[in-house]
């Protein structure tokens, strides 16, 4: 069924009104503010903490981040608590009786909306870039029936939860290996257990080595990871593409299991240096000259180990201390990291959170491949609505 389809202009909010927060220094007022949105509550702040002029908001309202517009801002105003509701001017704001709030959320962070909304942006890039509202009123959805508007934000609504569900899941997995490393080892930044300390270059059976970079004119054909591969927390064997080098990439700078490999720039600071080992070995991928590899000594340290004290604050301050900065990229080198000193325990209470550390990744593992069958079936559902064949 094909629904009628309306412009985005015309169910915008043009002439909302606007308040100036210095005007009341004393009111408390609810801030929808861009930043709030990553913490999904509006601010509660008086008018004397606000710098500039906001947007009056209501109840219901449907609003979309025009700044940095690749990342898929949509928030729907939710109930006053008795304060005055406002909203950054960032945010171009929907209201309209024929739109059912959430069905128009979901349709703002649709592929086929964002597509549109992308081509509707200026500017010069990263937080510089704006979209157009003049561009985005001309922009036009579905508009089914209220009922079936309702009917299709339910349906999307339950999948959505099931994937929430499946998030908080890992996210509790990830906690629970935390505590586990924490009551087994300690702190490592104050190693109460009196562990013997070893540097990362005492520990490493091999040099370090920065790996291989792609070619534009290369003849060997192969495959590269990307530093995504490494600095959301786990390898991620999907994060590589295909790659054309000068020479045929040696063993050494394959992806291999037993290889820890470690980021060796990045504009974020507290991802460089940010380290896994791969979950496994590849003869046609390698990985990039942005990674700097290491083989430890196995019977010294243990890949879940290693893997779990890189991450503490013992090592992540060494490393920030130490990255410098060129044109906005921080960056480390093979001597830093070698340098990098951290508790080593006996192997044996190594080898008992390995196992631990393996358990908890059969189940992160499982909960992982559910949440892709539902990221699958919640883009096939949001697709289908929108074409009317849900």
């Amino acid at each position: 069924m094909k629904w009628n389809l309306i412009s985005m202009g015309d169910i915008a909010l043009r002439r909302g009104g606007s308040v100036d927060p210095k005007k009341h220094q004393g009111e408390v007022f609810e801030l929808y503010s861009i930043s709030a949105f990553d913490t999904g509550a509006p601010e509660v702040v008086t008018g004397s903490a606000i710098g500039s002029s906001k947007k009056a908001v209501q109840p219901n309202d449907v609003m979309i981040s025009r700044i940095v517009p690749h990342i898929r801002r949509a928030w729907v105003v939710g109930p006053s608590d008795g304060h005055r509701q406002i909203a950054s001017g960032e945010w171009i704001v929907f209201r309209d009786e024929r739109i059912w709030p959430k069905y128009l959320r979901w349709v703002l962070v649709g592929d086929v909306f964002h597509s549109a909304f992308m081509r509707t942006v200026s500017g010069v890039g990263g937080s510089l870039l704006r979209a157009r509202p003049a561009e985005v009123f001309k922009i036009q959805i579905p508009l089914p029936p209220l009922p079936e508007q309702k009917r299709i934000a339910r349906i999307l609504d339950a999948v959505d939860a099931l994937r929430a569900k499946r998030r908080e899941a890992l996210a509790q997995l990830d906690t629970l290996l935390q505590s586990t490393f924490l009551d087994m080892f300690g702190d490592p930044v104050t190693n109460p257990m009196g562990w013997q300390e070893r540097s990362l270059g005492n520990l490493a059976q091999s040099g370090f080595r920065n790996g291989l970079s792609p070619s534009t004119k290369g003849t060997f054909d192969g495959e590269v990871l990307t530093l995504s591969a490494i600095t959301r927390g786990r390898f991620d064997f999907a994060a590589r593409k295909n790659a054309h080098f000068d020479k045929q990439p040696p063993p050494s700078q394959m992806v291999r299991t037993d290889t820890f490999l470690i980021c060796r720039g990045n504009g974020n600071k507290q991802l460089v240096g940010a380290g896994a080992y791969p979950d496994r070995s590849s003869p046609r991928v390698c990985f990039p000259d942005t990674m700097i590899s290491v083989v430890v000594d196995s019977d010294a340290i243990r890949s879940a180990y290693l893997e779990n004290v890189w991450r503490s604050w013992r090592v992540r301050s060494q490393i920030e201390r130490g990255a410098r900065t060129t044109n906005g990229t921080h960056k480390i080198n093979q001597r830093l990291i070698s340098s990098v000193v951290f508790p080593v325990p006996p192997r044996d209470i190594q080898l008992r959170f390995s196992r631990i550390a393996e358990s908890v990744e059969e189940q992160a593992a499982s909960q992982r491949a559910h949440l892709a069958e539902l990221d699958t079936l919640f883009a096939s559902l949001q697709s289908r609505a929108f074409r009317g064949d849900l």
